[in-house]
């Protein structure tokens, strides 16, 4: 069976390309087709045989500015050929599902999400009133569009029950969960002094939507030690905010952040997720997690795994974590509920589908 896998975008290291990288250890001969490409700052891509790139990848600028593209983007997918591919699979959160097919190629879409901007998360993107206005047919142009694409693909994969249900709300189709591959960081052979103990984790790219000026203004308020793990346009800002009991790592390698994980007390959760790896990342070394109660959390953590709070303001989230302080979670349970994401379980769900198509 030919197979080619297609990507919004190799421009990152995120949750979505460890799903990438999974794909291309069960299918290693599958080519990886994407709008734009950045060798410098996604080289996890070079484990593909090859990366098939859009003519987007060809205008100066786009590989760093790809947001400023996304009119483009429609075009940019529907203009490869895949008629000597059995099968593509799409890894999206916006225009990758778009690609066109003929019918006897089959398309699994594993949809991280419906496009954020387009739908779940508009207010946020266009909050200032001019910007709404001004960018208005743009968005009804790539609205239409979107609701046409996500009904290209035979099968459409969500990766949790939040992101399914956005599918049904926004695209009016019928999917499954399948959720993606989280394993256990590998720890590092040398283990380096952390600069702090006794500490609450945070990690998360560092931009608004993921609430972690929340998580900050709850620590300050606390007094307790708090590390925060992620680069990202909120950086500067969160650092201004934040008092002497918290720290910021910026991009830790994969054993570094294991380090981390293994010496937190707790791990904080404020945003709402399609999914949120970093909260099952933080279950597979035995560190229980106190999450906002909404989102990929509700699939990833229980009752014996950490502590829910209902509303994203600062006292919410205070009171969770002082509930949390007088909790004991055994470590035996906290992992063995991260085993239900682990990569073999994920590859005999998805080759699962495929022997049903």
């Amino acid at each position: 069976m030919k197979i080619a896998i297609v990507y919004d975008r190799v421009v990152k290291w995120g949750g979505a390309e460890r799903v990438l990288l999974a794909l291309n250890e069960f299918f290693p001969q599958a080519p990886l087709y994407t709008a734009v490409y950045n060798s410098k700052t996604a080289p996890w891509a070079e484990k593909f045989p090859k990366v098939v790139t859009s003519f987007l990848n060809k205008i100066p600028g786009a590989k760093n500015s790809h947001e400023k593209l996304a009119l483009f983007m429609p075009h940019a997918f529907e203009s490869f050929n895949f008629s000597k591919y059995d099968l593509v699979v799409s890894v999206t959160s916006e225009a990758a599902k778009g690609v066109i097919t003929n019918p006897k190629t089959r398309h699994i879409c594993y949809c991280l999400t419906p496009t954020r901007y387009l739908w779940s998360h508009y207010n946020e993107y266009f909050s200032h009133p001019l910007a709404r206005r001004l960018s208005r047919p743009a968005v009804n142009y790539l609205r239409r569009w979107d609701t046409l694409a996500a009904q290209r693909p035979d099968q459409l994969v969500a990766i949790s029950n939040e992101v399914k249900n956005r599918i049904t709300k926004y695209y009016n189709r019928e999917s499954i969960v399948i959720h993606p591959p989280v394993d256990h960081l590998p720890l590092s052979t040398f283990h380096f002094p952390l600069p702090i103990s006794n500490f609450y984790l945070l990690v998360s790219r560092l931009v608004p939507y993921k609430k972690v000026d929340l998580a900050v203004k709850a620590f300050n308020e606390l007094g307790l030690p708090l590390v925060v793990v992620g680069t990202g346009s909120e950086e500067k800002r969160l650092k201004r905010m934040a008092g002497k009991n918290i720290i910021f790592t910026g991009h830790l390698t994969d054993s570094q952040l294991a380090d981390y994980y293994k010496k937190a007390r707790g791990f904080i959760f404020p945003q709402r997720e399609d999914f949120g790896i970093a909260a099952v990342e933080a279950q597979t070394h035995g560190v229980g997690v106190i999450a906002f109660a909404g989102g990929g959390a509700l699939d990833t953590v229980t009752a014996e795994t950490g502590v829910f709070f209902k509303k994203q303001g600062k006292q919410d989230l205070i009171k969770a974590i002082k509930e949390f302080e007088t909790k004991k979670f055994e470590v035996r349970r906290i992992k063995q509920n991260a085993k239900r994401f682990s990569k073999e379980r994920f590859k005999k769900e998805f080759l699962k589908l495929i022997d049903k198509l």
